[in-house]
């Protein structure tokens, strides 16, 4: 468009917009813009879990292996950290405490070895899911990936340590008395639904611990209370057999204490089925698809303010 000046010269006017009107939003639309990091539907983000499953184990195998690097004795002290506390709580609670109330010493010390190492997994995989985005920010803010997939990945290396653990509590288990049979096959899906459950909870925590990272001062108290609560150093039904029924089954039933008992009911021989409270696998079975599905949905909410702020 153009008009006459007052001096005889020509002014020219600029044309309309073609993009007059729009708002942001739609101005984005048009021309095929998207938010940086924005929460993509749930399908989707499990589509690209998906496709950085090699990144996933390739982290967690990293993080395994740097975990001892500065130490002499390296990976070694994957199995030996355990048993060492495997070995104190013996000292305190089997010998001074007399926590194992009748249950005979090849049998016991099984007991005890089982449950510090399963415990162990539960409680390295929220230490670690707790610190999985406040201690990784850089690497968070520089790349652009599903942030469900360091939890996950930490989750991942806490199953890796067990196995290898795992080696040492089985000639723990033999040198007992508890040799291989066809109860050890149930080792697989314990281990399968006590991952499943670690993975949700460390989900859960991440999220948490990137909104407050003092989170991660305060877990090794609730963790430890946890432990104590659970059954590691002693039988829960014989130990609580003067106090209401109710007390037991409720410290029965937490997670932490299922999955110890089934992987102590398949591997050691003398600890039956007498020993396990009702309906075990289905509350096992219960707390895992809770947790994982709870827990990566939980976690999918906020997937837009992980590292910002």
């Amino acid at each position: 468009m153009s008009e006459t000046t007052h001096d005889g010269g020509v002014a020219v006017s600029a044309l309309p917009s073609p993009d007059g009107g729009l708002t942001a939003a739609q101005l984005a639309a048009k021309y095929g813009l998207a938010v940086s990091g924005a929460r993509p539907p749930v399908r989707e983000y499990v589509r690209q879990l998906w496709g950085r499953r090699h990144f996933i184990l390739a982290f967690s195998r990293a993080k395994l292996t740097a975990q001892y690097s500065q130490a002499k004795l390296g990976q070694l002290w994957q199995v030996a950290t355990p048993l060492l506390n495997a070995f104190v709580y013996f000292m305190i609670f089997g010998v001074l405490l007399n926590a194992s109330k009748g249950m005979p010493k090849d049998v016991y010390i099984p007991f005890l070895v089982t449950g510090v190492f399963v415990f162990t997994f539960t409680q390295s995989s929220v230490m670690s899911g707790v610190r999985a985005i406040s201690g990784n920010l850089g690497l968070v803010r520089a790349l652009h990936f599903p942030r469900a997939s360091l939890p996950i990945s930490f989750a991942l290396q806490q199953l890796q340590q067990l196995l290898y653990s795992m080696l040492v509590m089985f000639v723990v288990v033999i040198g007992f008395g508890s040799y291989p049979d066809a109860s050890w096959a149930l080792i697989v899906p314990v281990l399968v639904l006590q991952f499943a459950f670690n993975t949700g909870l460390a989900l859960v925590f991440a999220r948490a611990g990137a909104k407050t990272p003092d989170l991660a001062q305060l877990m090794p108290f609730v963790m430890r209370t946890w432990m104590y609560a659970s059954g590691v150093m002693f039988s829960i039904p014989v130990f609580l057999a003067d106090k209401p029924q109710w007390v037991a089954n409720v410290l029965q039933w937490n997670p932490a204490a299922i999955y110890m008992d089934l992987m102590r009911f398949a591997l050691i021989e003398e600890y039956g089925a007498e020993n396990l409270p009702d309906h075990v696998w289905a509350v096992a079975g219960g707390w895992a698809l809770v947790l994982a599905v709870g827990g990566f949905l939980y976690f999918w909410k906020a997937e837009e303010r992980y590292g910002r702020g």
